[in-house]
């Protein structure tokens, strides 16, 4: 049987609640598990279970960047600090993310038809993973490897991403398991406590590539999401000094930059307002954004209906030795 259904988190720490009310009346209940690690894996904090397992999904983006960056694929573009945020960004299609995505391309004379995301309306420059692709294109022509099957599992690039994933996690390549995401790169299964490890090794300043990223996206908020998306805002209202980066199906990972700290948190049914109300929830809990910006991000992000609200209940607990 799987861990996620195994009660492996006793009563001191259960899962946080999520309920959406309409009236007096509660409508739905999400449950979300949560965890803090610390950049050597250990659990600082949780509820729910922690090692409650899942697909990272867009939320493994900052790490898929590191061959763009290590290759020097990233520096020879020019304000390149955008191509690294762009590549790490699940971006709103606007003007300004299709030109940044695009100029990837143009640096290394790529067709904008080597793209295999989706096309969103007339060009796959829209969907919000083409930053992401186009540094993976750009990483490819300048190591000479394949350009068509750059998605595959057992390309050069697919397989090297997974190499320094299992490098920074310290766990056996054989143990990590790569599907398919939406746009058609591979993303990996893997546990909250996993999660939450690589995002405080992206919060340290221990690795050398993952330093330049990370000031990459805080110097670029509006490249990770847009204006008024939650990661953008989340960057913002921190003046840089918390990374967000969320996932489908319910997944949000975060940092404190320069703490070596990372959360990551799943929302059982995959909700997208549970995780962003979830969030917030902890990070008010943690002081890690003043309460009057909590108050602006919710209001910005979580608008209900009149008379409709949402209401989170619980903590993270420190784990018991």
């Amino acid at each position: 049987m799987s861990s996620n259904f195994k009660n492996l988190y006793t009563s001191n720490n259960p899962p946080i609640q999520a309920k959406l009310i309409r009236g007096l009346n509660i409508e739905s209940i999400h449950k979300i598990h949560a965890v803090i690690c610390d950049k050597k894996g250990r659990v600082l904090m949780c509820a729910g279970n922690p090692e409650y397992k899942s697909f990272i999904r867009s939320a493994l983006k900052p790490f898929q960047a590191i061959p763009f960056v290590s290759s020097g694929t990233a520096s020879k573009i020019n304000n390149s600090s955008k191509s690294i945020a762009i590549s790490c960004g699940s971006h709103s299609g606007s003007k300004i993310h299709i030109r940044e995505a695009f100029k990837i391309l143009w640096e290394y004379d790529i067709d904008i038809n080597n793209l295999k995301c989706p096309k969103i309306t007339t060009s796959s420059l829209q969907h919000n993973c083409s930053g992401k692709h186009a540094a993976f294109l750009a990483t490819c022509k300048k190591l000479n490897w394949p350009i068509d099957s750059y998605l595959k599992t057992d390309h050069p690039l697919q397989i090297e991403i997974i190499r320094i994933i299992s490098e920074l996690l310290e766990i056996p390549l054989s143990s990590i398991r790569p599907e398919r995401d939406d746009c058609g790169a591979p993303t990996l299964y893997l546990k909250l406590i996993q999660m939450a490890k690589l995002y405080s090794l992206l919060g340290s300043s221990d690795n050398a590539e993952l330093e330049q990223i990370s000031r990459a996206i805080t110097s670029n908020p509006i490249m990770i999401s847009d204006h008024n998306k939650f990661d953008t805002e989340v960057i913002k209202a921190s003046h840089g000094k918390v990374i967000s980066k969320g996932g489908a199906e319910g997944i949000q990972c975060m940092c404190k930059v320069n703490e070596g700290i990372g959360i990551a948190l799943k929302v059982e049914d995959g909700s997208k307002r549970a995780k962003h109300a979830a969030s917030l929830h902890l990070l008010k809990q943690l002081d890690w954004i003043s309460e009057l910006r909590i108050q602006d991000i919710t209001d910005t992000i979580l608008k209900f209906p009149e008379s409709v609200r949402m209401e989170v209940k619980g903590q993270l607990n420190f784990q018991e030795s």
